[in-house]
């Protein structure tokens, strides 16, 4: 909490400086997760993430984002090659809402009025709260089912690449892994109600769980031509 109140008061002190470049676009591509059930590859997107992005650009090096994605999530223990979980045959859906704020940063200067094309890498880091669908396996069965709404944080780690499409647009292509608060996106480890219910947990509950999103941004850029120099 503290993390999310430290970015919160940046940026809500920012919002009195004048400055006049803004960004408003959308984000599509692909997602998976990362947990108990299925394959453990750190990037295999087999689901679809769509959503809103909006970016307050500072200087020619950094932005305060704002991100609205939702997306589908899911794994089979068939498609997994370990072994182990092939004979298990476990599978499960989910669908995650997140709400994400934060900093981007550029690793060099992103200046979109020298009246030429710029690109350059960058770096996204700030705090998520993600809605999901609380799920559980029954005692004695392979079914995973939903049974409740549940919310948490993450923390995004996203690392991309951007460049401008004319005077106007910015296409951008990045992959970003969240670190979640929760071991349940899969059904794994319930909350709420079943959390105390050991019989109900299976795989390794001392490991929460990940979601990746890989995918492009088209923003489109307005307002005047900032000056760089109150921040």
């Amino acid at each position: 909490m503290k993390y999310f109140a430290t970015v919160v008061i940046v940026v809500m002190s920012a919002i009195s400086i004048k400055a006049q470049t803004y960004e408003v676009g959308g984000f599509i591509g692909g997602a998976n997760y990362i947990g108990d059930i299925g394959k453990t590859s750190y990037i295999s997107p087999n689901d679809v993430v769509v959503g809103g992005v909006f970016k307050w650009n500072r200087s020619a090096r950094h932005a305060f984002r704002a991100s609205v994605l939702v997306a589908g999530i899911n794994g089979d223990d068939l498609e997994s090659n370990e072994s182990r979980r092939q004979e298990r045959g476990y599978s499960f859906k989910n669908t995650i809402t997140e709400f994400s704020l934060g900093i981007e940063y550029t690793f060099w200067e992103f200046n979109m009025y020298r009246g030429q094309p710029v690109s350059a890498p960058y770096l996204y880091t700030g705090l998520t709260f993600f809605n999901y669908n609380a799920l559980w396996k029954r005692s004695g069965s392979s079914v995973i089912t939903e049974y409740d709404s549940a919310g948490t944080f993450a923390i995004p780690m996203v690392v991309g690449y951007k460049t401008t499409v004319g005077t106007k647009l910015v296409l951008g292509l990045e992959i970003g892994a969240r670190y979640t608060f929760t071991d349940d996106l899969d059904g794994s480890n319930p909350v709420k109600d079943l959390a105390d219910v050991e019989s109900l947990k299976f795989g390794n509950v001392n490991s929460d769980d990940w979601y990746v999103f890989t995918g492009l941004t088209l923003t489109f850029t307005f307002g005047r031509k900032p000056c760089y120099c109150n921040f």
